[in-house]
């Protein structure tokens, strides 16, 4: 493949942007090169400025549901942008996405849009505290819910793959309150509650984790820290940013049957566009000003942009058999992968859950972030870029789930199916 041009606008990038990027996975760093630069987006494919054209397992790590530049989403945001922009006040189109999220989430009794997943895990961590009338967070390691200072401990996704145990600027006293155990393991948690139960505010956790790779929750686990945080009154936080109608279109705590007290969410429900919400039960969400005396505000929020390919896309996704037929996707490619991997004699663990799929180098399963670091990674790296160079692009990270849309149906799965060889090829090497 060429990348003359992508390596020469990538110079250009590095001598105005910290590392050449805007966020730090996109820098290659864990799997060595250089990334190529898109120049657009076609259904279930990126192409790049030197014309190559690459399926993409990444989908923009995770929002697009319905594939890149959907004609519907497209369509819709012209005629949006013709009406305006941006407006800071109120919209019909919120009210209509709300209505259109608490139709497939119903614990969201209340919710608020905000900008980016960011901002929704700062919000449901000052609404905890603010609501209990406490100050510790229970956290899971490898579990990431935005740059916010109190949640970069033991945080996954590019924390992870840069090697980063926690984050230089933060200051010890932001993360004093915040308390850490063990995905999967609910001694773990049972032990901080024995310790100091009555000062925990909120157990937060995405209810399948991916961004140390994909963790899928053991039997009983979710349900086990329901019961948890009900006996000692606080609140149970899903961050359901990437698995809100991925997993399940009513997303984990439908999948699997738990009810959270609060549920952030994002990626898909701005189509693409930058957006994030928050939501849960009343009582708790009328705490938030102007009815309570928990402060959050944002200017861009409810974009009528973003609402708009939100509320198009979730439509969109939700027509009968749509869902269904990428779930088929996502696990025709996990059994790829899985014979693939025997044909070459490549150890690889492989599943997905709906959309989302995930594999790790490693002869035994992965179920904690702790067995993360034992995979081989150097085997990832001479996979992704063999992969690469077939025009299969997922995730430059040993440590990110992928995403598949309703756009990868037919050719793109069938070419990534039959890339597979030369990328299990490469990783056998050593």
């Amino acid at each position: 493949m060429r990348h003359a041009r992508s390596s020469e606008v990538f110079e250009k990038a590095k001598r105005i942007l910290p590392g050449g990027v805007n966020s730090p996975v996109r820098a290659f760093r864990s799997v060595g090169g250089e990334p190529f630069v898109v120049q657009r987006g076609e259904g279930a494919f990126l192409i790049d400025v030197d014309g190559n054209r690459y399926v993409d397992f990444i989908n923009s790590w995770g929002p697009l549901v319905l594939g890149h530049a959907h004609p519907s989403v497209v369509a819709a945001l012209h005629e949006q942008a013709q009406l305006g922009t941006s407006f800071g006040a109120c919209h019909e189109r919120e009210v209509e996405l709300a209505e259109e999220v608490q139709r497939l989430f119903p614990s969201l009794e209340l919710l608020r849009f905000v900008n980016s997943g960011t901002e929704a895990g700062m919000a449901v961590i000052r609404l905890a505290r603010g609501f209990t009338r406490r100050e510790k967070i229970i956290k899971f390691e490898g579990c990431y819910h935005g740059h916010a200072d109190a949640l970069l401990a033991k945080a996954g996704s590019g924390v992870l793959t840069l090697g980063l145990p926690d984050c230089a600027g933060v200051p010890s006293a932001a993360v004093s309150a915040t308390l850490v155990a063990e995905f999967n393991n609910i001694e773990s948690v049972e032990r901080i509650f024995a310790a100091c139960g009555d000062e925990v505010a909120a157990v937060i956790l995405e209810p399948v984790v991916g961004n140390c790779g994909l963790l899928v929750p053991r039997p009983e686990f979710l349900a086990a820290l329901r019961k948890i945080t009900e006996r000692h009154g606080a609140l149970l936080i899903f961050d359901e940013v990437m698995t809100g109608f991925r997993v399940h279109l009513g997303g984990a705590q439908a999948l699997y049957g738990v009810r959270p007290d609060l549920t952030m969410l994002g990626k898909v429900i701005g189509g693409g566009l930058p957006v994030g919400a928050f939501g849960g039960r009343r009582e708790i969400m009328e705490q938030l000003a102007p009815l309570g005396p928990v402060y959050q505000a944002g200017t861009l929020s409810g974009n009528p942009l973003a609402m708009v390919a939100g509320l198009t896309t979730l439509q969109e996704w939700r027509k009968p058999g749509v869902f269904e037929m990428a779930c088929g996707v996502a696990e025709s490619l996990v059994e790829g992968l899985r014979s693939g991997a025997a044909r070459h004699g490549v150890p690889l663990v492989a599943q997905s859950v709906g959309t989302m799929f995930g594999f790790f180098f490693s002869p035994t399963p992965i179920c904690s972030f702790r067995e993360t670091v034992s995979t081989d990674r150097e085997a990832f790296q001479r996979f992704f870029h063999a992969m690469l160079d077939q025009g299969v692009y997922f995730a430059p990270s040993a440590f990110e789930a992928g995403f598949v849309s309703a756009a990868h149906a037919g050719e793109a799965i069938n070419h990534a199916l039959a890339a597979l060889d030369a990328g299990f090829a490469a990783a056998a090497r050593r």
